[in-house]
């Protein structure tokens, strides 16, 4: 099924972009950049999700250790991304390739108009056969407003593009049973949403300063998954990795796919850090939001409105035990819900099409 895919997201992780010095690994770029050419040459449409930008910057300015953390980060990311872009420019060049920097914030996905913006710019460039290079963009990026890290922002682009597939790469073969340095352990190979447990063997794993990074994938790929969207976590540091996982001839983990979901469920699924409302349900409603079937939030359903929202804003929706259970859009704003508390006969406040269940 891999070698069908026509849309492809590629997160290059920087523990496989760097040396264990913290330097660019030049090599390693050179022959990821040939991986991409290859499937590019196959009629497919490339994203890369990159970072780097720092440990380009490291390369090329000494920085004190006395400097604030963050304007640290912003120095070296502001040097570097210039570097970094420039390498990826120059290596697709020798393929005759074009390839592009989008630079982008948390921020810019909050926004509905932002984020098909976005969307807009990355279409324009796939249909022009430009490879887009994507990373947060450090030098403006507000700590508290940053990130996790890629992995996030890749399964947002993934999400956003309705790719065909999401490709993580990291320094490991996938998601292990138990520590991934144990000769006992092994690889993952495949990951269901019944699958249990799994988050057990990440956080009991003594994998050092790469856990926290583990358990993230594990979320984001999880959630991905569940829109429809297949992914695929394997070793970057592996030669030929990405074009023998598309021929099906490499260790990863595979996460499989749910039924596909509407391109604005896609959005709201990643906007619980933008939700302005909050809006508790009693149990017939939350649990006929979580069934499965189309059902609508209508106002009878609804025991409280806690905080202010407006017309279209996502909002969070959460049980009488205040347990979040989706994300909506809301249809009108707070000061009418709250009017229309417990009764009959008023429109939804979240239409079944604008609801996404986060169990």
């Amino acid at each position: 099924m891999a070698a069908a895919y026509k849309r492809i997201v590629v997160k290059i992780g920087s523990n496989v972009l760097t040396q264990p010095n913290g330097l660019p690994d030049q090599s390693r770029i050179a022959h990821l950049v040939d991986q991409i050419v290859t499937l590019k040459k196959q009629g497919k449409a490339v994203v890369v999700i990159s970072s780097g930008a720092v440990a380009s910057g490291r390369s090329m300015i000494s920085i004190s250790e006395k400097h604030d953390a963050v304007a640290a980060r912003q120095l070296l990311a502001s040097i570097g991304q210039i570097k970094l872009i420039n390498t990826y420019l120059s290596l697709f060049e020798k393929h005759q390739m074009l390839c592009s920097q989008v630079l982008v914030t948390k921020e810019d996905f909050r926004d509905r108009k932002h984020y098909l913006n976005i969307k807009s710019c990355l279409s324009i460039l796939l249909k022009h056969q430009v490879i887009p290079v994507v990373n947060e963009n450090d030098v403006v990026s507000v700590t508290e407003l940053m990130f996790t890290d890629n992995d996030e922002l890749a399964g947002l682009v993934a999400s956003m593009l309705d790719a065909d597939a999401l490709i993580i790469l990291s320094n490991v073969d996938g998601i292990y049973n138990g520590d991934p340095k144990s000769p006992s352990s092994s690889v993952i190979r495949e990951i269901k949403r019944d699958s249990d447990g799994i988050s057990s063997f990440i956080s009991t794993a003594k994998s050092g300063s790469g856990r926290g990074g583990m358990v993230t994938k594990l979320g984001m790929a999880q959630k991905v998954a569940k829109l429809g969207i297949p992914v695929y976590i394997a070793n970057g540091t592996r030669d030929h990795v990405l074009t023998d996982l598309i021929d099906g001839n490499v260790v990863n983990t595979y996460f499989v796919p749910e039924k596909n979901t509407s391109g604005k469920k896609k959005w709201i699924a990643h906007s619980e850090g933008s939700a302005t409302g909050v809006v508790k349900l009693n149990e017939g409603a939350a649990q006929a939001l979580i069934s499965g079937q189309a059902r609508s939030l209508l106002p009878i359903g609804i025991l409280d409105v806690s905080s202010e929202f407006k017309k279209g804003d996502i909002i969070r929706l959460v049980d009488e035990n205040e347990v979040l259970i989706g994300l909506g859009i809301a249809e009108y704003g707070s000061d009418k819900a709250k009017e229309r508390i417990g009764q009959k006969g008023h429109k939804p406040l979240v239409h079944y099409n604008y609801f996404y269940a986060v169990g």
